[in-house]
Formats: C-alpha cells, structure tokens, sequence
C-alpha cells in the first residue's frame, strides 16, 4: 500500500487513512482499527466491511479506510482496500507444500458461493456457481486471503487447484474486490 503522509477530509467530512487491523469479531458485529498516523482506535462496524463486500477481516490486516468523527468517537465509515496480514505465523498447508506458487497463483479465480463455514473447526465449503460439487476452504486461506470468518451464502471469488483431498481453495477474495482486481473474469 502507498501511504500517504498528508490527510484531508473531503466536503462529506472523510479522511482517508492507512491502517491496522485490531481485532475484528464478526459475531459482535464490530471491531478497531489503528491508524499509521496514531491516535485513538477507530470504530469499523460490520455494516461498513460488508458494503465493502466482507463479512469478516483478519486481525493485523492492513486496510485503506474513510473516516469520520462522531460523537461516539472516530468511526470507519467506508473501506477502500484490505490486505492480508503481512506477517504469516501459520505453517504452511501440506497440500500447497508440493505445488509450484506460480502453479497456485495462475489459477482463474471462479465466482463462488459459501456452503457453510465453521471457524472453531477451521474450515468449511463453498461451491462454484453452476456446480454443485464442494470446494474444500482451510482457515488458514481465508486468513491468508485477509479474512477471519464466511457466512453462508457470502459470494467470492476463489482460486482453486485439485488437491490431495480433492477441490481446495488456494485463495479466497471478496466478491466486489475480485471483480476489480481481476475484472476480465467478470467481463462478458
């Protein structure tokens, strides 16, 4: 991400800012985030990240967000950009260990939707629209992907590779964040 030394707001009152991820509870409904510059934490509500086209973000991701002050105290009010946590302490998934990362990388991304996602099993499965056969998505994808938790129903965007167990995600984007970075596999 390009930082930004010198912030403004805009005529709405919105100051663009680069920043941390906290902590994020999906379940709650809310989280924090701190800002390169300093100061106090910064309210992200889940309402914001999921106009954004998220339901969740991974603790220490980075992000480019619209804040505003309230009267409740500094705010997000629209996400820009997530990346994914830049410091990775998993180890690495034994069914990627064998792959070329230019192998993983090249893979299309495919419109899918969430089956279902259990975080405390740490893995769930999602199926590519218009085939019904599951996507295998490891926990450790998502928060490699920047994400912490997935709904059922919540359309992505996944690269996905045959793997050991079978269909298997390598990477995981939101639906509206694929669509920009990748806006060929979208085009008609």
């Amino acid at each position: 991400m390009t930082k930004v030394n010198v912030l403004t707001a805009d005529d709405d009152g919105v100051t663009r800012i680069f920043g941390e991820v906290k902590w994020f509870d999906p379940v709650k409904g809310f989280g924090f985030v701190v800002s390169e510059e300093g100061g106090p934490d910064i309210l992200l509500h889940a309402n914001v990240l999921r106009n954004y086209g998220q339901s969740s973000v991974a603790d220490a991701a980075r992000v480019e967000i619209g804040i505003q002050e309230t009267d409740r105290g500094v705010q997000a009010v629209e996400v820009y950009r997530i990346d994914p946590p830049t410091q990775q302490l998993a180890i690495p998934l034994s069914d990627f260990q064998d792959l070329d990362e230019e192998t993983i990388r090249s893979a299309p991304l495919e419109p899918a939707r969430v089956k279902w996602f259990d975080k405390g099993k740490g893995f769930g499965f999602a199926n590519v629209f218009g085939n019904s056969d599951d996507i295998f998505l490891h926990i450790e994808v998502l928060r490699r992907s920047g994400l912490a938790d997935l709904q059922p129903g919540e359309a992505l965007a996944l690269r996905v590779i045959e793997g050991r167990r079978g269909s298997m995600a390598t990477e995981v984007q939101a639906w509206e964040n694929a669509a920009i970075l990748d806006g060929d596999m979208f085009e008609d």
